[in-house]
């Protein structure tokens, strides 16, 4: 079950052609975890406000992180130790 959480975060990304988004690796409390696999990805709006959300998992866990894209923001939203 995933656990709620709402931190800002520092993240690496590659961007590509048409808005592609695809993060590499992010920041939690000082330590770097190198995104092995993008599980999901969707985007959804509020007010006028885009976010992108991700499922990304690392060694060990299946995070969510959700791009702002009025403000180029990012958010660990939710945890999920595997």
């Amino acid at each position: 079950m995933m656990q709620p959480r709402s931190t800002d975060i520092r993240v690496a990304v590659v961007f590509g052609p048409g808005m592609r988004i695809q993060p590499m690796w992010f920041d939690v409390n000082r330590k770097q975890h190198t995104i092995r696999k993008i599980t999901n990805s969707w985007m959804d709006k509020k007010g006028e406000t885009v976010f992108m959300h991700f499922h990304v998992t690392d060694e060990g866990a299946l995070y969510e992180l959700v791009y702002n894209m009025a403000d180029a923001s990012w958010k660990l939203e939710q945890i999920e130790v595997l």
